[in-house]
């Protein structure tokens, strides 16, 4: 019984470690994380890709309220996955801080600069009693000196830089696949085959428009671009990731 109350001090308490060096409240935090859908980021030579799973629960919902891919500035996008309001709060102060540095310094501020400052963020929650961490993971790409850079963040409030990743549900099952696909050569259009095709994976190989958020941050005047339903599904006919075409070809085959 002493035990078990023990326990739950830890567990309650964010600013209290365990005796085996662990915050309780954080990696819970992460767990938040992995129940939410996947998010995928890959770097790719000439700019970096984001896709998005968004899966809506009801046909009653509208497509648009479900936000998992937003423009941080005109270099930088982010892209989210865990507790939906946590992720809405960073992202304000990731545009407050891009804001700042742009009327301070009259210059755009660095991917790497503007992680750090998010995870800066984050990490204070780990440290302040009566509050608790951000269930969340971003994933923050862009352009920073014509070179395309992606950063994960984690709830512990420690960045990451990867050459592609994924975060939310299955991210063990798609950073697989990306582990065995990825090659840092690939262009952007080459990087959103991929991300799709990852995303696939996971999905019995069918993927739709409605179903999926993706926009691209490319090198050169073009910046960060949502792309609409009509590119998504050209992208994934052109892949061959099309739910309806799988569902046609089937009932060709009966």
């Amino acid at each position: 019984m002493q035990g078990q109350s023990q326990q739950q001090a830890y567990d309650r308490g964010i600013t209290i470690f365990s005796p085996d060096g662990r915050l309780y409240q954080v990696e819970y935090a992460r767990e938040a994380v992995k129940r939410g859908t996947a998010s995928i980021g890959i770097r790719t030579k000439d700019g970096v890709v984001l896709v998005v799973d968004k899966r809506i629960r009801s046909p009653l919902m509208e497509r648009t309220s479900v936000e998992k891919i937003h423009k941080a500035d005109n270099h930088i996008g982010i892209a989210s996955a865990g507790h939906v309001a946590d992720a809405r709060q960073l992202i304000d102060f990731a545009r407050r801080q891009a804001q700042v540095n742009q009327l301070r310094y009259d210059e755009p501020i660095g991917v790497e600069t503007l992680t750090k400052a998010v995870t800066d963020h984050i990490q204070q929650y780990t440290q302040v009693g009566g509050a608790r961490p951000f269930g969340v993971a971003l994933i923050i790409g862009g352009i920073e000196d014509g070179e395309p850079r992606l950063y994960e963040t984690d709830p512990s409030g420690t960045p990451y830089e990867w050459q592609a990743l994924a975060v939310g549900a299955d991210r063990g099952d798609i950073e697989d696949y990306l582990e065995e696909h990825y090659s840092e050569e690939i262009d952007l259009d080459a990087g959103v085959g991929l991300a799709l095709e990852a995303l696939a994976s996971v999905n019995d190989g069918e993927l739709t428009p409605e179903g999926i958020g993706l926009a691209t941050i490319s090198v050169g005047e073009e910046g960060f671009r949502q792309r609409t339903d009509e590119e998504i599904e050209a992208y994934l006919s052109e892949h061959g990731l099309l739910a309806a075409e799988a569902d046609e070809e089937t009932d060709t085959d009966e």
